[in-house]
């Protein structure tokens, strides 16, 4: 499993925004092949940031929507936002309940 995460800082006149911003942008990625889940956090023990999560079956699956949807999804998107940063995973090891 692949998973992308984007930590922002958003500002709380703009949470209502990036929350819908986000949204938009979970169901473009519901429809894509290799898309698993998307998740809106809110980062603990640290003001006014937030993180997307995004899982993926394969790195390839994320890479093909962002090369077709990312720009286009930046340009429909609302909030205004500050990159923290963007982080990649590889799944290792998993247990569920």
């Amino acid at each position: 499993m692949f998973i992308h995460v984007i930590l922002f800082v958003v500002k709380p006149k703009e949470v209502v925004k990036y929350r819908k911003d986000s949204l938009i942008w979970a169901r473009h990625t519901k429809k894509s092949p290799g898309f698993l889940s998307y998740q809106t956090m809110k980062r603990y023990g640290f003001k006014d940031q937030y993180a997307s999560v995004y899982q993926w079956a394969k790195k390839a699956n994320h890479d093909c929507f962002m090369r077709k949807y990312h720009d286009w999804l930046v340009s429909k998107s609302k909030a205004k936002v500050k990159v923290l940063g963007y982080y990649n995973l590889k799944q290792l090891d998993s247990l569920r309940l």
